[in-house]
């Protein structure tokens, strides 16, 4: 293979991925000042942290709280009631019907009394390891912009996702995986694609891979052909010394030895990924824990077990996406025309393999430093969506009053923080805010959000640009913060 073909199979093959996720341990590319990994232990976060690793699991299309986690026994009551006379909710369609009661009963769970409806009832059982936010809300009722703020703090794209910032914090523990890796629905990606796990303004080494939990892991892993391995080699000793001659020549270049460390991780992905996709060697009942010998579940389940198999490899953030783009039929949690067919279709799928991870987590010791986070975008209306006065079957979009939880290290389990008004339409108690969702993640994991920044465009860049607040209220204990902040003279950590 000459240089040309192999420079082409390079840029259309793994080269994409391996160049995303470059390992900060390697210190070609550093984000901002001195090297930082928790490899090479170069220098540690701004303060002790709670967790070391996270799994985000994103709803996409907007799951209804008040038929999951926000129980509203006002609202079952005024079932029925039109909002003809009073004034009108101005929401996305435009269509407000009556009110309507949630699908799905709730109960009290676990020691906790934690109330959750039986749209999860394998999650409802770990209520006493949920710590619920019932007062989120978002600036906007538009999926995609809702998205990228869900996932990057912004409603434009453009900017580094929750994972990238993880990313360039901290780097990875892992010699031969990505600091951030996303798992997509197995049915298609979602609305925006890559956009939403995209490293934005950071180094390209801080984008997510994303690894596909059924079939190929990552497309072309390896040449589409046979290579002479005698040819590959000549190729390779070639290279690298060319590749020497032009370090040798440009002293300081650090992009280029970047680049060639890139190409180094890909070869050590192409040994690491094949193995830990692999579930062949997790026992039966493992696969049982995690829905995958059920047909329903077998997909999402498949998509957890793979997460867990990344985070005791040393990745540091793993995001799996539930649901895809916004198409007929529905194929993630949009339920315009039937929220009770359309969640409970998408409940099935992933009941009882987030339930699996959270146990199988437990078990193992790994939910001890790890924090778990399941959102969505907003929710959804305590009103029929519905042109006519009548009780409907779907709900509209609902930014103003949403539910999300967390799990893990450092956090207070069995309880719900804030509220929405009596009938689920507004936060009213404690709101919070994506900037305030953010600021608490990376304190958990160690990182200050004011301190975590990057210079762009004139500006110290930061996830949560210049709001957020960490939600101590969710705490169990503060970490104690170091004196110094880690800075260098353009970028800081």
């Amino acid at each position: 293979m000459d240089r040309r073909d192999f420079l082409s199979w390079a840029r259309n093959g793994l080269a994409s991925a391996a160049s995303a996720s470059l390992m900060l341990r390697d210190g070609a590319l550093q984000a901002g000042g001195p090297g930082h990994s928790g490899a090479s232990g170069a220098i540690p976060p701004h303060f002790s942290p709670r967790a070391t690793r996270a799994i985000h699991i994103c709803l996409c299309g907007a799951m209804s709280h008040v038929d999951s986690f926000d129980p509203k026994p006002d609202l079952i009551r005024a079932h029925g009631q039109s909002l003809k006379t009073e004034e009108r909710p101005d929401v996305f369609f435009g269509q407000v019907g009556r009110l309507r009661a949630p699908d799905w009963a709730f109960r009290p769970r676990g020691q906790s009394g934690l109330m959750i409806s039986d749209l999860f009832p394998e999650l409802a059982e770990l209520a006493d390891e949920l710590t619920i936010i019932r007062s989120m809300y978002a600036e906007t009722s538009n999926h995609t912009p809702a998205m990228f703020q869900e996932n990057s703090g912004f409603r434009l794209n453009g900017f580094p996702a929750l994972g990238s910032w993880l990313s360039y914090g901290l780097g990875s523990e892992a010699d031969d995986l990505p600091a951030f890796v996303v798992i997509p629905d197995a049915r298609e990606l979602p609305a925006g694609g890559a956009i939403h796990w995209s490293n934005g303004f950071l180094p390209a080494q801080h984008q997510g891979v994303m690894i596909r939990p059924e079939g190929a892991p990552i497309e072309d892993l390896f040449p589409d052909r046979p290579v002479d391995p005698d040819a590959e080699t000549a190729s390779r000793s070639l290279i690298g010394a060319m590749n020497r001659d032009h370090l040798a020549s440009r002293p300081g270049d650090d992009a280029f030895a970047a680049r060639i460390r890139a190409y180094e991780l890909a070869a050590r992905m192409q040994t690491a990924v094949p193995e830990v996709a692999d579930l062949a060697s997790e026992r039966p009942e493992t696969l049982a824990l995690y829905g995958v010998d059920r047909p329903e579940s077998a997909a999402f389940g498949r998509s957890c077990l793979l997460a867990r198999r990344l985070l005791e490899r040393g990745v540091r953030f793993v995001q799996l996406f539930s649901g895809g783009t916004f198409g007929s039929p529905r194929r993630n949690w949009d339920g315009h025309e039937d929220v009770r067919q359309n969640h409970g279709q998408e409940a099935a799928r992933i009941d009882r393999p987030v339930a699996g991870l959270l146990r199988d987590l437990r078990r193992r010791g790994l939910l001890d430093d790890t924090i778990v986070l399941f959102t969505t975008e907003f929710g959804r209306t305590p009103f029929t969506q519905s042109a006519a006065d009548v009780v409907g079957t779907g709900r509209d979009h609902n930014p103003h009053g949403f539910s999300v939880w967390l799990a893990g290290a450092g956090l207070k389990p069995g309880i719900a923080h804030g509220s929405t008004d009596e009938l689920g339409w507004k936060a009213v108690e404690s709101p919070v805010h994506w900037n305030d969702f953010h600021a608490t993640v990376l304190h958990l994991l160690g990182l200050d959000h004011e301190r975590l920044t990057y210079y762009h465009n004139g500006i110290q860049r930061r996830l949560t640009n210049v709001h957020g607040r960490v939600l101590r209220d969710l705490l169990v204990c503060p970490p104690t913060s170091r004196l110094a902040t880690i800075q260098s003279p353009s970028n800081s950590l």
